[in-house]
């Protein structure tokens, strides 16, 4: 009896959910159909592509500093500020250097006394041993004397140039034309010597510099073009390949690539970019044939990935894929989607699994 039961169960769960499956195609088949634009996949051995990631530099940065210690006792430029070569950034406190010049300076005159001394007794002894009113031996001492007084007052001078030559290092000074990209110090800090006081970078020239593994570099040449996508602006702009790295020693096993870019008021520095290089035909291999479809074509729901396929009876399918890199506009299809394959590229209305489409 029980089992007579769970069989009469069973049998009409199996009818309703065949009525359920029926109503449901019923339902699909009264919804309007979707206009939709396809394209079809077919291997590509075309001109590949390399990308990168990077951010944005100016060509001309520093990171400047004093070569003394002293108090800061002035900032007189802000962050963001446009300087000009040699203008005047900060100062440092320079009372040590003026106890040392006065010293320098006292140096100077002393030996300056000595030597104008040595000088009136050698000029005295050379007429007198003309007359031979004096021994040789006297003559070459006060010579040697006179010597040494010339030298002596040639290092009181060179002394006082150094500590002239430090007074320079009080000023902090712009080495280029640009803009001040931070102030790291405040009135009254202690400024060592190498310690950062303020950036600087010039705006005459941008560069994208970006990163490339070493399986790639090779195939990147100085001169080629490349295609600079800078994320936060959402732009496009192109560029030069200016400088190519040939150590990878100290960047981890990559090699670092820099782009020349076009002026460009709103690209600033430290903004991230994805860079595209293409690469010469006769380095791409035949065998080497890659499944690339638009990204734009891409469907995403949560960490998953796919696209609409349509079969033969112009139904929507959405099959989730493998993806491998990107190639520019494009990118590579590792799984989930064979060569011949017809996909969706534009709808004209919102697609779901089934929908019936009306391919344009």
């Amino acid at each position: 009896m029980k089992k007579i039961i769970i069989s009469i169960a069973f049998i009409s769960l199996i009818g309703l959910t065949a009525s359920c499956s029926k109503n449901k195609e019923k339902a699909i088949d009264k919804l309007p159909v979707i206009s939709v634009t396809i394209n079809k996949t077919a291997p590509s051995n075309s001109v590949k592509y390399i990308e990168a990631s990077g951010k944005i530099e100016a060509e001309s940065s520093a990171n400047i500093s004093t070569r003394m210690m002293g108090y800061v006792t002035s900032i007189e430029v802000k962050t963001g500020q446009t300087v000009s070569k040699g203008q005047l950034l900060a100062t440092i406190s320079s009372s040590d250097l003026q106890a040392k010049k006065a010293q320098a300076d006292a140096g100077v005159n002393q030996a300056t006394a000595f030597y104008n001394s040595a000088k009136g007794d050698y000029e005295r002894f050379v007429v007198l041993f003309s007359q031979n009113s004096a021994s040789q031996k006297e003559m070459d001492d006060i010579t040697m004397h006179f010597e040494m007084a010339k030298a002596s007052l040639e290092t009181a001078k060179q002394t006082r140039n150094e500590v002239m030559a430090q007074f320079s290092y009080t000023n902090i000074t712009a080495p280029f034309s640009g803009t001040v990209t931070g102030t790291f110090v405040k009135q009254g800090d202690l400024a060592n010597p190498g310690m950062p006081l303020i950036a600087v970078e010039g705006t005459s020239k941008m560069q994208a510099v970006v990163i490339v593994s070493e399986s790639e570099i090779s195939h990147i040449k100085n001169g080629i073009a490349a295609t600079v996508n800078i994320k936060s602006l959402d732009k496009t702009t192109t560029g030069k390949v200016a400088e190519i790295s040939t150590s990878a020693q100290n960047t981890g096993g990559q090699y670092i690539v820099k782009i020349d870019l076009d002026k460009s008021e709103d690209i600033l520095s430290g903004m991230f970019v994805n860079a595209v290089f293409p690469m010469d035909k006769t380095e791409v291999k035949t065998s080497s044939k890659l499944v690339l479809i638009p990204q734009e074509a891409i469907i995403t729901q949560g960490q998953l990935k796919g696209i609409y396929v349509i079969n033969d009876d112009n139904t929507a399918i959405l099959r989730w894929l493998r993806l491998g890199k990107k190639y520019g506009n494009d990118i590579e299809v590792l799984s989930g989607l064979a060569a011949g394959e017809k996909y969706v590229i534009k709808a004209d209305g919102r697609l779901f699994n089934g929908a019936k489409v009306n391919v344009q």
